[in-house]
């Protein structure tokens, strides 16, 4: 039976939607695409990122590596596997896990000798773009990402990321006209790609990823992006989802990580702190997600950040003076990028 919901993503017809959870979350976090210089490398190597707001997102084109992410199992990476990391502790990849776990240098043993019959060492090459942001509050996107995501080759998914990758290594590889256009799209094309396959295949809280991978809970969550303003009840979001009250909220909390109206409070407050950006005035803020007056707004918004909507404004005023007099910088995953080869 096809649902007459307006948020089910049963429909027929799907309009481009401009309330689309992918579309605000990330338009929220303000993301800057940035193409680090492809990594050619011949074994023994390593290469160490030091922990800094971002995702990264990977392809092996050619040969295998590891990668080490702080507290987690490292992951061998082959020919066409792809690799996301959502903001990230210290991580690095190399060659083998001698060599990242001691990358400063490289073991002599597994360095290649040269010769006549004999072959240098391994070659691997991985191409790679950082989402970097210039929000500084990204906590309602990385709250949905694990630290580590991977996609092997031979998945389900793989041949379509290959095919969206293969564009994205030409691009990084040519300086032609219209590149940086190029490449940020085709970043944006398969960071979602990549956060379908997760939210398809994982069974932890997805938080906002729930709405692509669930007819139902998505549903409500499609409903509370597209009218942030209403007075949600339980009982209108179950109705959305076509469920009872009672399987509606234990499946939201399943899928989502928190409790629906907490999901309604939390990004009503990711959207204030938008808003403040611009010279809109409290209480115009206020009614635009659904408060009626200033001081309920502000009561709520100081519960889940922290501070008065007054007090976050001249905080962001202050921050961007220092961004434009150049005292306050924040320096990108590239920078502290660092790269270790030894060829014998």
């Amino acid at each position: 039976m096809e649902s007459t919901s307006d948020y089910r993503s049963s429909s027929i017809e799907i309009p481009l939607n401009p309330h689309d959870p992918f579309r605000e979350v990330l338009a929220l976090a303000r993301p800057q695409t940035v193409a680090p210089v492809p990594l050619r490398a011949t074994a023994p190597w390593s290469a160490r990122f030091l922990p800094f707001p971002h995702i990264k997102l990977g392809v092996v084109v050619e040969g295998e590596c590891w990668l080490c992410v702080d507290g987690l199992e490292p992951l061998l990476l082959s020919t066409g596997d792809f690799y996301l990391l959502g903001n990230p502790p210290p991580y690095a990849i190399g060659s083998s896990i001698e060599t990242v776990r001691d990358s400063k240098e490289p073991l002599h043993e597994e360095t290649s000798v040269s010769g006549p019959g004999v072959p240098r060492g391994a070659v691997t090459y991985t191409c790679s773009v950082d989402f970097e942001f210039q929000d500084a509050d990204v906590s309602t996107l990385f709250s949905s990402l694990p630290p580590a995501m991977l996609v092997k080759a031979g998945n389900a998914d793989g041949d379509l990321l290959w095919n969206i990758a293969t564009l994205l290594v030409r691009e990084i590889e040519r300086q032609q006209p219209g590149r940086s256009l190029v490449l940020e799209h085709l970043s944006q094309i398969l960071l979602v790609h990549m956060l379908r396959s997760h939210a398809g295949s994982s069974q932890e809280p997805l938080g906002w990823l729930a709405s692509v991978a669930d007819d139902g809970i998505g549903a409500a969550l499609r409903a509370i992006h597209a009218e942030p303003s209403h007075r949600w009840t339980l009982e209108e979001l179950a109705t959305v989802a076509m469920m009872s009250r009672s399987a509606f909220a234990a499946n939201f909390r399943k899928r989502v990580g928190r409790p629906p109206l907490d999901y309604v409070i939390e990004w009503r407050m990711q959207l204030a702190r938008a808003a403040l950006r611009t010279d809109d005035s409290l209480t115009a803020i206020a009614t635009s997600i659904g408060y009626k007056s200033e001081s309920a707004f502000s009561t709520a918004f100081r519960r889940v950040v922290g501070v008065s909507p007054r007090e976050f404004r001249v905080s962001l005023h202050a921050s961007q003076r220092g961004r434009i007099s150049g005292n306050s910088v924040p320096a990108g995953p590239s920078e502290f990028y660092k790269m270790e080869s030894r060829d014998d």
